[in-house]
């Protein structure tokens, strides 16, 4: 044999040799990594039916860099966490403050603080401020009256009337020499041109863009978003829920894309876990710390709400609104209240809707009936028989679209905020949320969620199956980018 076909056979082997340690790295990899047998399996599959090519498939796309490359990412920060609110409540405590039929919420309460690093905060007052009719008058006043400091953080900041208007306010707060700091999503940023920024900088605002830049070579953290809504004056008034900023949300004004939103005025002592969100994530973003009684003054108890913040993301937050969810669904002795823009639960939120539903829990689901994004809608309609066949209602809410995001248990608990349940939410933005346990705000939280769904349709499940074969394909097709939507 020739030296060049003795060269070939050698490196025939080396390969043959190098795809089998190569596969059987990615097994093992697979084996104890992956929580879903199915997908352990499914990959499995791919990396010994396409030699080298399936093992290189798993290591791009099947490993999770996105909770390892944010914790990278925000590793070394200093964690800012005040102790301004030394009254905290606990678990216990919960249920001397609740009527007597709301005492079963205390293993909530309990379950929580265990899974949750903030404590409850008693004396507190929260005002639901529905659509940006109320919420922008609320928050410009907030910032007109300002006399120490702003921190807002927000996913979009459009530069059209409302963003401008916000801006010229925050301006105004500048130059009478109120500390402002505006932190913007770089992916929010993008939903107008030209960007909101030029008319901060007009105006002499300190903002930063989160995760401003795209190279390749930080191509993991495109899908990093900050995704929160937050808004806190002199440290005392906080807002906080699911309101961008755009002309869209004030339906008074007639904006061609109208969205409905809930957003909540906030005092008290959880104001400062939504300062304390706003101060690591500014930190992370600039490097600046912000520190002291002109962010963080000694906040006194003005209401009767116990309430607490949580912040979620793919870092040391991850999975904590999922496991709330769950705790939450798992407390639930009556009812399940609840609304979402964007339906695409994991198979754990769905069996935890489910196990509600076959307790005898009323779960009442409202969904918006024509969505913003029609691929997100395709994909959450194939999903809707599995929670239809155990016995949850699902309603769709006549438009103009709700971007509202609210859960309610047993008119008691509440939690309001920006997560979504989808896989986006859950995985991959940080987000920030607020539990509440109060009756009279559920009640009235209850009036509002009954009033849409009396407006709306309730699909069934007949109704589900009975979509033509050609729809049925291409919302199957759409579920399949469920985790990517």
């Amino acid at each position: 044999m020739d030296p060049l076909h003795q060269l070939i056979e050698v490196w025939e082997i080396l390969l043959a040799v190098a795809s089998v340690l190569v596969a059987l790295y990615a097994s093992v990899h697979a084996l104890t990594h992956k929580r879903d047998s199915r997908a352990a399996t499914l990959w499995l599959g791919f990396i010994w039916l396409l030699p080298l090519l399936g093992a290189l498939l798993y290591f791009v796309l099947g490993i999770n860099r996105i909770k390892r490359r944010a914790m990278s990412l925000r590793a070394g920060i200093e964690r800012y966490r005040t102790d301004a609110a030394v009254d905290v409540c606990s678990p216990e405590s919960v249920a001397n403050l609740l009527p007597p039929e709301s005492g079963h919420l205390v293993t909530l309460a309990a379950t929580t603080c265990k899974l949750l690093d903030a404590s409850l905060l008693p004396g507190n007052r929260i005002e639901p401020l529905e659509d940006g009719d109320s919420a922008y008058p609320s928050m410009l006043e907030a910032i007109a009256k300002a006399r120490h400091s702003i921190a807002l953080s927000t996913y979009i900041f459009d530069n059209d009337p409302v963003g401008k208007t916000f801006a010229k306010a925050l301006g105004d707060a500048v130059r009478r020499g109120v500390d402002v700091r505006v932190l913007v999503d770089a992916t929010g940023l993008r939903y107008s041109w030209p960007s909101i920024v030029g008319a901060l900088k007009a105006e002499g605002v300190p903002h930063a863009r989160f995760m401003r830049t795209f190279p390749l070579r930080r191509l993991l953290e495109m899908n990093l978003r900050n995704h929160r809504k937050i808004l806190v004056v002199d440290g005392r008034i906080g807002f906080a829920g699911g309101l961008n900023i755009r002309e869209g949300h004030w339906l008074s004004r007639n904006p061609v894309r109208p969205i409905r939103d809930l957003q909540f005025r906030i005092e008290g002592p959880v104001v400062a876990h939504l300062q304390e969100t706003f101060a690591d994530d500014w930190h992370f973003t600039t490097g600046e710390a912000l520190r002291g009684d002109t962010w963080f003054p000694e906040l006194q108890a003005c209401g009767s709400i116990i309430a607490r913040g949580i912040p979620d993301g793919p870092d040391e937050d991850f999975e904590k609104m999922r496991w709330t969810f769950k705790a939450a669904l798992a407390a639930a002795k009556n009812s399940v209240r609840l609304a979402t823009p964007y339906f695409l639960p994991e198979p754990s939120l769905i069996s935890s809707l489910n196990l509600a539903a076959l307790r005898g829990v009323e779960v009442d689901i409202l969904l918006p009936a024509r969505n913003n994004l029609p691929f997100v809608h395709w994909a959450s309609q194939a999903m809707w028989w599995q929670v239809l066949e155990r016995g949850c209602r699902l309603w769709l809410s006549p438009p103009p679209f709700d971007h509202s995001k609210l859960l309610i248990i047993d008119d008691s608990w509440t939690l309001f905020g920006s997560t979504n349940w989808d896989p986006r939410s859950l995985r991959l933005n940080f987000e920030f949320n607020v539990e509440c346990y109060d009756r009279d705000l559920a009640r009235g939280l209850v009036q509002w969620f009954d009033r849409r769904r009396d407006e709306a349709h309730q699909t069934s499940l007949a109704e589900v199956d009975a979509r033509p074969l050609p729809i049925r394909v291409r919302d199957g097709a759409a579920r399949l980018l469920s985790p990517f939507l």
